[in-house]
């Protein structure tokens, strides 16, 4: 039976190891420790490879390492303190020492018992085997004490630094081939490996020389043979070989023995014979050779000399070779086949006759029945042997048995303690022999593997492997995960943070949550009838959640300082409560609506256009409130001359786009003046112009100058009587139109004489009016004497009220800067307190609906 390989899913702590610290942990099952290193570290620093043996040695170790050890005939576990016995010849097995004893009694007896049924009565004869390779023991061999793997060491006490039942010593054992040396590793079970030692031989063909271990000193030197082949005429064209040479193929003309025929054949079958017989004549002359294809000569006649009749029984002598003999006429008597019988026939030529038909009286085998029959028949009944066979199960039932009846050719078919397999040996006596199956039990990759009797699988679990698993990581982190090592079943799973970018670009803080690569088949033990189609597809990750965040936004209408925290994720807009602001369509007014969706349109403007217009003017556009250019202003205006003597009417467009220049020379009416000079009563001769007039004092026109009396009367230029004001100190501004002229000259004598007489017709007339009249004077210069006196001490005391003034202004400015600086500071105080206060509101309520962020 050909064993099989299975498999089972390993515990977490199967991953927990350095390259993959990211597993779970969990309680690892109780093994034995890895000695392998402290083992072969002898071997391989001698040899610097590994034997084949070494790999049953290494599996051997995995088994016991992963308490995989079981006995072969109980099916139970080997702990490292019973006592055991190993098998030395071929299969290395270990057994529990009871269990072998019992095994090795059970079957000498079995052997001693079937002896005897067969009458033998040495006890040399029983036997027993080994439970594994069946290899013949006998019974002096019977294990009967407890001694380590080499043999040195005798009931090894248990040490758990050393592998168990084994002497911790070197093996020291002679290596197989009897090269002289000993097996150089510590105490081991199973197979001594080649020896390590380096020594000199030669290649197959002995034409290179080489230092070589001493285990693998047979080697090919890759170049040709060159031994003289058995022909002794050709060489070998092998390349080095082991054993001995091919036969020579080199072709070649040959003749066979007698030399009549040629033929091409090869070289090793130059030596061959035709098949034309030789017909030589012999030596007599009158006969030939009647041998085939021969070599070297014929020899004599064979008819020459002393010859006998047929029978053998008359002699003659001298008689020629070409007479034939004659018959002596008595009785063959010649022993016929059947060894008892003679021929009863004449001398006669030839054979005699084959069956020999004498009658007898003969019995059966089992001696039931007795018959007369011609000699060269046999006897059989028909009665069936009903002895038991040796199994003690079955009767022989065999037809005239002779009682020594053949071993039972039924199979035995019994349950095997695996419960798996039935017994396949013939049936026999006792218990049968263990389960011959093998199973393998490995990692999932298959290169750490060990073996373990059939029935024993189902509590093992599969070796720790060193090997790193193929599957490569799906998830983003598949660049810096730590590899792990062989394993069934799914990978483990990635624990770094996902750090994936949201689109906001924040990143995710979770632990991995990509997609999973599709696992390894799950360790299992039962047989697949049919196969199963895996699925390896892989488990896409999950998504990331949505991004829990805390970051400020802005309400719908993006207004300055009415920002609030918020999940990022949380795509909720709000409103400030604010007024939009934003501009409306117009381009010239602000909405006035709460805070809203910049997509949603604003307001519509109804309010009239106050744009200034262009070119600048007083009028406003009659159009409503608008975004374009306001059309022409087609206003008329009046615009007086300059001299104010007429009025001209322009449009406000025309007017406004003109310079100033030519709006001057546009409201010049083109007459004169008409505007009064400065310091006379005369209106300026010049032609309308802007400003004032040119030249006011060298007015040429004619002014009447009187007394005072008005009596004397002369004609002075302007110019003139200007200067005879300014002369006699007075300012002629302050002349009135009436009085402009009047008394710059003297009074003559007419002028008194005219005056006496009125004023005594005046005094006639009205006495008393003059008085009153003087007093009015009187008083009215008084008075005006007493507010030019005020007006000047008012000058006066202004300069100082005005200084006091000043630093009024400037005391009340500088207070009330530091009021508005107060009302700024403490009010951008209270803004930052109020917004704190606002956020701390926020962050509760966030806390409250978010608890997990």
């Amino acid at each position: 039976m050909a064993s099989s390989t299975v498999s089972r899913r390993l515990p977490p702590s199967h991953h927990s190891d350095s390259d993959s610290s990211d597993s779970d942990s969990a309680p690892k099952p109780l093994h034995h420790t890895d000695f392998s290193n402290t083992i072969f570290r002898s071997y391989i620093e001698i040899s610097g490879l590994e034997s084949p043996d070494l790999i049953k040695i290494r599996s051997f170790l995995t088994s016991s390492r992963s308490g995989a050890l079981s006995c072969l005939i109980c099916l139970e576990r080997i702990r490292p303190t019973d006592p055991t016995w190993s098998c030395s010849s071929r299969c290395f097995a270990v057994f529990h020492l009871l269990c072998i004893q019992s095994w090795a009694r059970q079957s000498s007896d079995l052997s001693s018992l079937r002896a005897a049924s067969r009458g033998a009565t040495d006890d040399r004869n029983s036997t027993w085997n080994c439970p594994k390779c069946r290899i013949d023991f006998p019974k002096t061999l019977i294990p009967k004490t407890y001694t380590c793997f080499c043999g040195k060491v005798e009931n090894p006490p248990h040490d758990p630094w050393i592998l168990p039942h084994s002497c911790g010593e070197v093996c020291n054992r002679s290596l197989k081939y009897d090269c002289g040396h000993k097996c150089l590793l510590l105490c081991h079970p199973g197979p001594c490996p080649a020896c390590p030692k380096l020594v000199k031989n030669r290649c197959f063909c002995g034409g290179v020389e080489d230092t070589k271990r001493c285990g693998f000193k047979e080697f090919s030197c890759k170049k040709t043979c060159s031994k003289l082949l058995d022909c002794k005429a050709h060489c070998c064209v092998e390349i080095c070989h082991d054993g001995g040479c091919p036969p020579c193929r080199a072709r070649g003309v040959y003749k066979c023995h007698c030399g009549k025929v040629q033929e091409e054949k090869e070289c090793f079958e130059r030596d061959f014979r035709c098949e034309i017989p030789c017909e030589k004549l012999l030596g007599c002359g009158k006969h030939v050779c009647s041998k085939g294809c021969h070599e070297g000569e014929c020899g004599d006649c064979p008819l020459q000399g002393k010859r006998t009749c047929p029978c053998g029984k008359r002699f003659y002598e001298g008689m020629a070779c070409d007479v034939v003999v004659p018959s002596c006429g008595g009785t063959c008597d010649k022993k016929l086949q059947c060894g008892i019988h003679r021929c009863p026939e004449r001398c006669h030529r030839g054979d005699c006759v084959e069956t020999c038909r004498i009658v007898v009286t003969k019995s059966c085998k089992c001696g039931s029945l007795k018959k007369q029959v011609p000699c060269y028949q046999d006897v059989v009944c028909e009665r069936k042997c009903q002895r038991v066979r040796d199994c003690g199960r079955h009767a022989c039932k065999r037809r005239c048995c002779d009682n020594d009846c053949p071993p039972c050719s039924e199979i035995c078919d019994k349950k095997l303690r695996c419960k798996n397999h039935k017994c396949p040996s013939p049936c026999h006596r006792g218990v049968c022999a263990p389960c011959p199956v093998m199973v393998t039990i490995s990692c999932f990759c298959g290169e750490t593997h060990f073996e373990v009797p059939c029935g024993t699988e189902k509590e093992q679990k599969p070796p720790k492997c060193s090997k790193r698993c193929h599957i490569a990581p799906l998830c983003r982190h598949k660049s810096i995960t730590k590899p792990h090592k062989c394993h069934y079943g799914a990978c483990p799973p990635c624990r770094l943070v996902c750090d994936e970018e949201y689109p906001c670009g924040h990143k995710c803080k979770l632990r991995c949550h990509g997609p999973i690569p599709p696992p390894n088949p799950e360790f299992t033990l039962r047989p697949k009838k049919k196969k199963q189609n895996l699925h390896n597809d892989s488990t896409p990750g999950s998504p990331c959640p949505l991004c829990p965040e805390l970051v400020w936004r802005s309400c719908v209408g993006e207004h300055i300082g009415a920002e609030r925290m918020m999940v990022c994720s949380n795509r909720a807009r709000f409103s400030c409560d604010n007024y939009c602001g934003n501009l409306l369509p117009c381009g010239n007014h602000f909405c006035t609506k709460t805070c809203h969706d910049l997509k949603i349109k604003c307001e519509d403007c109804n309010l009239p256009c106050q744009r200034e217009r262009k070119p600048l003017c007083q009028h406003s556009c009659p159009l409503p409130c608008h975004h374009e250019d306001c059309p022409p202003c087609k206003v008329l205006i009046k615009r007086a001359c300059h001299c104010g003597a007429m009025v001209h009417v322009f449009e406000c467009l025309y007017y406004n786009t003109l310079s100033e220049k030519e709006q001057i020379a546009v409201r010049s009416c083109g007459g004169p003046c008409h505007r009064k000079l400065p310091n006379c009563t005369h209106l300026c001769p010049e032609t309308c112009h802007v400003g004032q007039c040119p030249s006011p004092d060298k007015c040429s026109k004619k002014v009447v100058v009187k007394c005072k009396c008005q009596t004397v009367k002369k004609d002075w230029p302007c110019h003139q009587v200007q200067a005879a004001y300014h002369s006699g100190g007075r300012d002629p501004k302050d002349i009135t139109k009436n009085q402009f002229g009047i008394g710059l000259i003297s009074c003559n004598s007419d002028c008194k004489s005219k005056i006496k007489a009125d004023e005594s017709d005046l005094h006639l007339r009205k006495p008393k009016v003059p008085e009153r009249k003087e007093a009015d004077e009187e008083n009215h210069v008084r008075k005006r004497k007493r507010r030019k006196d005020k007006v000047q001490h008012d000058h006066q005391v202004s300069t100082f009220q005005k200084i006091i003034g000043i630093v009024r202004k400037l005391f009340l400015f500088v207070m009330i800067l530091m009021g508005l600086i107060a009302m700024a500071y403490f009010g951008y105080k209270g803004l930052l307190w109020v917004n704190d206060w606002m956020n701390e509101i926020e962050r509760q309520k966030q806390r409250k609906r978010y608890p997990r962020i």
